[in-house]
């Protein structure tokens, strides 16, 4: 026999289609590395958000603009390396972070990014919602996205 009253005080669960996305801009001018992705991962994640659930993809878009002006601490220019496979015989590559920020300094972010968000198929999904560009233009002006200040993670 059960006790329970049906109050109604149950557990709320957020349903997919109450799910609402806002879109935000970051100036990535002079922030560092690290704590860019760090706050990133957590937008992309939702966990700003009152509907958070671990489950669920309830995370916002996130825009970063001038991706090729970020800051690292320490010898991570010259010291941090970047590997990965052609998938070819002898196809191991390594870059150093000097060399991926002068040629591709949008996937630096990504892989930061990437790197601290879940290795699921739910991960998969947040990180689509992460756009980076290396100037100051982006293309998503439609969608009104909403500046985002991380003065926090700047580089004191």
């Amino acid at each position: 026999m059960s006790t329970h009253t049906g109050t109604g005080t149950g557990t709320y669960s957020v349903r997919a289609g109450e799910i609402q996305r806002d879109w935000h801009v970051i100036d990535a001018n002079g922030l560092v590395l690290g704590r860019l992705a760090a706050e990133v991962a957590r937008i992309l994640r939702g966990k700003t958000k009152p509907t958070y659930s671990p489950h669920l993809d309830v995370g916002d878009h996130v825009v970063i603009v001038n991706a090729d002006k970020i800051a690292v601490t320490g010898r991570k220019m010259t010291d941090k390396m970047y590997y990965w496979h052609t998938m070819y015989p002898g196809g191991f590559r390594e870059k150093s972070m000097r060399d991926m920020m002068a040629k591709h300094s949008d996937r630096v972010i990504e892989r930061a990014v990437r790197g601290m968000l879940p290795k699921t198929k739910l991960g998969r999904a947040m990180i689509k919602k992460l756009k980076v560009y290396a100037g100051p233009e982006h293309p998503h002006a439609a969608q009104n996205p909403q500046p985002l200040a991380l003065e926090h993670t700047r580089l004191r």
